[in-house]
């Protein structure tokens, strides 16, 4: 079976970022989407998106688009947060079960502290401490295995500006978790951000990406934001994330690799952006990086 391509509100400046960009209406969000040729969306920022089953369904429908997935931060680092955290994702679970998505997207909350180091993280300095890590690995194994009573596949994804951004890192919450209940969400773009290869991610972890999202990154750009010493959402202003096929990252590898290993689900295309740039144009990006992905790599 042929990998489905989606695309989500965040291409769109529509992020879990406090003031962040201009509010693009929703419905113009879902009309760029089909435009532009995708099949499905993530939910973005809960809000965004009606909120109820039964006003969301026809507006996705109107369009033939398929509710995938929703990405949910959890603050891992802060123990006495857990229980808002998890009845804040089972809120999110609850509304993606109902309108027929089958997978929801964990993630540590992004902090000033990590977004600050984004990128050039030295995890000794800036990790999280044992005790963290333990708290961390329970309350993602608690949600996962709640949603996985609602029908929901949970996975994790990795996250730039996150106490789970590097290689090292990534591999201490998958050793820690319960790979049954906990699959990974494999970004691209934030795997390469935090250090890594992407090509090497399928490689380690194979049949536990149960979920892709398909980012590219400037080299130039991610490298002066490292020598500069910028955070994270400063190298997103300088457009460290470009359209697919624009970038260093061997796409057509991940998911050749990917296919190969018998993946066959979504795959979510994101570029994040902040849309008061001149320069920064969604829909003709999201078209561009679809019309890539079908014709040089042929999903």
């Amino acid at each position: 079976m042929k990998i489905k391509v989606g695309n989500a509100p965040v291409s769109w400046g529509v992020m879990e970022v406090a003031g962040w960009g201009e509010q693009i209406p929703f419905r113009q969000v879902l009309d760029e989407i089909m435009e532009a040729g995708y099949a499905g969306t993530e939910l973005g920022p809960y809000g965004y998106f009606p909120t109820e089953p039964n006003e969301l369904t026809p507006e996705l429908s109107a369009r033939g688009l398929q509710l995938v997935a929703s990405f949910v931060p959890v603050p891992l680092a802060h123990s006495e947060r857990h229980e808002a955290g998890y009845q804040e994702a089972m809120k999110v679970a609850q509304l993606l079960a109902q309108s027929g998505a089958r997978t929801i997207v964990l993630a540590d909350e992004m902090c000033e502290a990590r977004m600050a180091v984004s990128g050039r993280v030295n995890e000794a300095r800036d990790g999280m401490s044992d005790q963290q890590w333990d708290g961390a690995a329970r309350i993602l194994n608690r949600i996962a295995g709640a949603c996985r009573e609602l029908g929901l596949s949970a996975v994790f994804h990795h996250h730039a500006g996150t106490f789970v951004e590097t290689p090292k890192e990534i591999a201490r919450l998958c050793e820690s978790t319960d790979p049954e209940l906990l699959g990974l969400c494999l970004d691209t773009g934030h795997y390469f951000f935090g250090g890594g290869d992407p090509v090497d991610a399928v490689r380690l972890y194979g049949a536990r990406i149960r979920h892709l999202h398909l980012k590219d990154v400037k080299l130039p750009i991610l490298e002066a934001a490292r020598r500069d010493g910028v955070g994270f959402l400063e190298a997103v202003r300088r457009s460290v994330f470009c359209e697919l096929g624009e970038g260093a990252i061997d796409l057509n590898k991940v998911i050749q690799d990917m296919t190969a290993g018998g993946y066959s689900d979504w795959a979510i295309v994101e570029q994040d952006v902040d849309t008061r740039s001149g320069d920064v144009k969604p829909f003709k990006s999201a078209l561009r990086s679809r019309q890539y992905l079908s014709k040089v790599i042929g999903i």
